[in-house]
C-alpha cells in the first residue's frame, strides 16, 4: 500500500483534489465527510505518485515504507474503510460543491476572527478579482486555535499555518490585529464601512460541570490550560498546581487526551517544540505521576478519535492503562481492549482511561484535594449515577467536556446551542458567520474550509441579488492596531529566538512583548503594500 493517512487529519481536503485517481475518501459532498475522524487512502487505487503528501498541510500522509511501528495500524485502518465503502463507481475526481459565479469587483468585507474559519473565508473571497478583505482579531497574533489550541507535540498539525501564510500574502488582504470588535470598533461601524461582515469568532469558553467545589483553586478549565501551555497572552502570569502526584481530566475527547499526554510526557521531549517557556519550566518541576481520564459512558462512546488513541498507545515512555473489560465492536474498542490487556509497566508515568465514571463533587476546603466520583450505567443513552461514590485524591481537576461560544454583541444568539442562528452562514444580508460560532464546536481545523465556503457562497448570492448595502465610511487605523507587517515582525522574532534554541519558535507570551515586537519592525520596514485601491461605495 503506497500512501497511508496516519493521524487525525485537518480535513482540509487538499489531498482529495490533488489525487489524480480519486483514491482518497470520503470527499467533500460524500456522506460522512463533515464528521469523518480522518480520510482514507484506497490501497488498490493509489498509484504512489505522492501528490497527496505534497498537498497535505499537516503531513498526515506517509508512504507505507516510512511508517514507524506505532503507525503500522493505520495500514489496516485505511484499507478497512474501502472494504465497507468500496466506491466502485467513483468518478476520476471528487465532486466539489458548485460555487456561484458573481462579479465581486470592489467588494469590501470585514472578517472578525483570524483563526482557521476566518482565514479560509478570506481565501475564498480573495479568489474573486477586485475583492478586499480586512481581518480583525482582538489578539496581536492570528491563527486562533492553530496557534493556541494544537498541542505542542503535534507540530505536524501546525503546518497548516503555511497555508495561512499564503493567504496573508494575497492581493486585497489586510490584517487589523489587536482590535477588539465590540469595544474598539462597534458592529454598527463595521456595517457602515464594509459591504459585508463575517464573524468567525469561535467558541472561546468551556462548558461547566455544574458540581459543588467547581470554583476551588485547582479546578481548571482544559481550555485555559491548553491556552497556557501554548503561550496565549490571556494566560500570561497564570500558573496551575502540578504539585500532587495525580491529576484528573474529566471528559474523553481529543482535548482530554492532549492535556493528559502533555502532563505525562517527559518535559525534555517537549523542549524542542513551541511550548510556552513558563509551562515547560512548570512541567519540569511537576510531581504528577498519574493522570486519570474520566468518561461518563463506556469505551464504545469515547469521543476521542482513533488516530489520537493510536498515537497515545504508541508512546513508549507512558504506561497507558484502560480500567475494566472492553467489549470489542470497533477498531477503537479493539485498541482499548489491547491496552486493557497490557501488563503494567512500573516506573513510568501513567495515563488511566476510566469509563462509566462521572464527577459528583470536587472536594477541598481552600483548594482542590480530591474528586468524588460515581460509577454510571447507560440507560436510554443517558449516564445514570450509582449511589455509591469514591474520592480520588488529587490537587488538579481539569474539565474537558467541550467548548462553548459566547454571544456576539448586536447579533442574535441561541443560548441552548451556543451559536448565532443562521441559514447557510447568513444571519441577515450583509452579516454572516463561519466556524464554531456558526455550527458549534465540531469538526477539525480543515472542516472550517467547507464551512467557510458555504458562508461565502451565501454572501455572494446576496451580492448578486443586490441585497448588500454599499459602505459609507472607513474605519481609520487605530493606535494599537497591528498590520500583517507587524505580525510578520512578531513571527520573525519568535522564529529567530527558536532557531537559536533549536526550536520552531519561542513564543512571546504577553501583549506587551508581542506589541513591542510588532512596533519595532513596523518602524523599520516601509515596503509598499500590494493592495488594489478600492473606492467607497458600490462598484
Amino acid at each position: 500500500m503506497p500512501y497511508v493517512v496516519t493521524q487525525s487529519c485537518c480535513s482540509d481536503a487538499a489531498c482529495v483534489v490533488a489525487c489524480p485517481v480519486n483514491a482518497i475518501h470520503p470527499t467533500p459532498g460524500e456522506p460522512g465527510f463533515a464528521t469523518a475522524e480522518m480520510l482514507y487512502v484506497d490501497p488498490v487505487a493509489c498509484v504512489d505518485c505522492g501528490a497527496c503528501a505534497t498537498a497535505c498541510p499537516a503531513a498526515a500522509l506517509q508512504p507505507h515504507t516510512k511508517l514507524t511501528d506505532a503507525q503500522l495500524p493505520f495500514i489496516e485502518i485505511n484499507a478497512a474503510y474501502y472494504k465497507e465503502n468500496p466506491h466502485a463507481d467513483r468518478p476520476i475526481l471528487a465532486a466539489v460543491a458548485k460555487k456561484p459565479h458573481v462579479d465581486a469587483a470592489g467588494l469590501r468585507v470585514a472578517v472578525v476572527g483570524a483563526g482557521p474559519a476566518g482565514l479560509y473565508a478570506t481565501d475564498e473571497l480573495l479568489k474573486h478579482p477586485g475583492v478586499s478583505v480586512d481581518v480583525f482579531d482582538r489578539l496581536p497574533t492570528p491563527h486562533g486555535l492553530a496557534r493556541y489550541g494544537v498541542a505542542p507535540d503535534h507540530q505536524h498539525t501546525k503546518q497548516v499555518v503555511g497555508l495561512f501564510d499564503k493567504i496573508e500574502r494575497e492581493d486585497g488582504f489586510r490584517y487589523r490585529l489587536n482590535v477588539h470588535v465590540g469595544e474598539d470598533v462597534t458592529h454598527a461601524q463595521l456595517r457602515a464601512a464594509y459591504d459585508a461582515v463575517i464573524y468567525s469568532v469561535g467558541a472561546a469558553t468551556d462548558r461547566r460541570l455544574g458540581v459543588d467545589g467547581e470554583e476551588l483553586p485547582g479546578s481548571v478549565s482544559a481550555t485555559d490550560f491548553v491556552a497556557w501551555y501554548n503561550g496565549h497572552p490571556d494566560q500570561a502570569g497564570k500558573s496551575y498546581p502540578v504539585g500532587s502526584d495525580r491529576a484528573v481530566v474529566i471528559g474523553n475527547g481529543n482535548v482530554a487526551l492532549d492535556v493528559a499526554r502533555i502532563l505525562s510526557l517527559d518535559p525534555e521531549r517537549l523542549a524542542d517544540t513551541d511550548i510556552s517557556d513558563v509551562a515547560l519550566a512548570a512541567l519540569r518541576d511537576s510531581a504528577i505521576r498519574e493522570v486519570v481520564v474520566l468518561g461518563r459512558r463506556g469505551p464504545a462512546e469515547a469521543a476521542f478519535t482513533l488516530p489520537e488513541l493510536i498515537g497515545l498507545a504508541g508512546i513508549d515512555e507512558i504506561d497507558v492503562v484502560v480500567e475494566g473489560d472492553v467489549e470489542v465492536n470497533s477498531e477503537k474498542t479493539r485498541i482499548l481492549a489491547d491496552l486493557a490487556a497490557r501488563d503494567p509497566r512500573p516506573g513510568l508515568r501513567r495515563i488511566v482511561l476510566r469509563f462509566n465514571t462521572a464527577p459528583v463533587r470536587i472536594v477541598g476546603e481552600h483548594a482542590v484535594e480530591g474528586l468524588e466520583v460515581a460509577r454510571t450505567t447507560v440507560v436510554d443513552g443517558r449516564a445514570v449515577l450509582a449511589d455509591e461514590t469514591e474520592v480520588l485524591p488529587t490537587g488538579l481537576v481539569l474539565r474537558a467536556i467541550g467548548y462553548r461560544a459566547t454571544p456576539v454583541k448586536h447579533l442574535p444568539f441561541d443560548d441552548q446551542r451556543a451559536v448565532v442562528p443562521n441559514d447557510a452562514g447568513r444571519v441577515e444580508p450583509g452579516v454572516y458567520v463561519a466556524g464554531w460560532i456558526k455550527r458549534g464546536p465540531t469538526g477539525f481545523l480543515g472542516t472550517n474550509k467547507s464551512c467557510s465556503e458555504e458562508t461565502v457562497a451565501s454572501l455572494l448570492l446576496d451580492l448578486d441579488a443586490g441585497l448588500l448595502t454599499a459602505p459609507e465610511t472607513v474605519i481609520e487605523r487605530l493606535p494599537q492596531e497591528i498590520s500583517e507587517r507587524g505580525w510578520r515582525a512578531i513571527d520573525a522574532a519568535e522564529r529567530s529566538a527558536g532557531a537559536a534554541a533549536g526550536r520552531p519558535r519561542v513564543k512571546l507570551l504577553d501583549r506587551e512583548s508581542l506589541t513591542a515586537a510588532a512596533v519595532v519592525e513596523s518602524t523599520l520596514r516601509k515596503t509598499p503594500r500590494k493592495r488594489p485601491l478600492v473606492a467607497l461605495g458600490r462598484r
